[in-house]
């Protein structure tokens, strides 16, 4: 897991969207990655669907959409006005080519701006509430 706290850089309106802070623009994400990021919502891993479970509907007092593009990514989850990413790794991210992407990703996410956290799956599944007591302080370190 990264936790890497970034100030907000000053920046034009962003598009927003539901919640979303529009004082703080994302970079612009293609027509193809937007589309990829609404065929990944639906089915969920497991992992991803307990997580959502406890994410969603304001349950950690904040707002989280899930399978949002950012720039050239799709993220799993993500909390615009923190600029906060969660990411939720299955077993292929332990693959050498994997995680050198992985480990691009997030370096290009974080020089954005963005704090990223990645949990691998078999964490979420066993350890949800330390999983989240880890989101909760992110989101109030900030």
């Amino acid at each position: 897991m990264t936790l890497t706290p970034h100030p907000l850089p000053l920046c034009e309106r962003g598009a927003g969207g539901e919640g979303e802070d529009l004082s703080i623009s994302k970079p612009k994400s293609s027509p193809a990655v937007r589309s990829r990021a609404r065929e990944l919502r639906h089915p969920l891993t497991a992992a991803e669907g307990l997580l959502w479970q406890r994410l969603r509907n304001r349950q950690l007092n904040t707002n989280f959409r899930r399978q949002r593009p950012i720039g050239p990514f799709i993220v799993d989850f993500y909390r615009a006005e923190a600029r906060l990413v969660v990411e939720i790794d299955g077993d292929v991210h332990l693959e050498a080519s994997r995680a050198d992407r992985d480990q691009a990703r997030t370096e290009w996410l974080e020089a954005q701006g963005y704090r990223v956290m990645r949990f691998r799956n078999d964490e979420v599944m066993q350890d949800l509430d330390g999983v989240l007591e880890m989101i909760a302080a992110a989101l109030t370190s900030r």
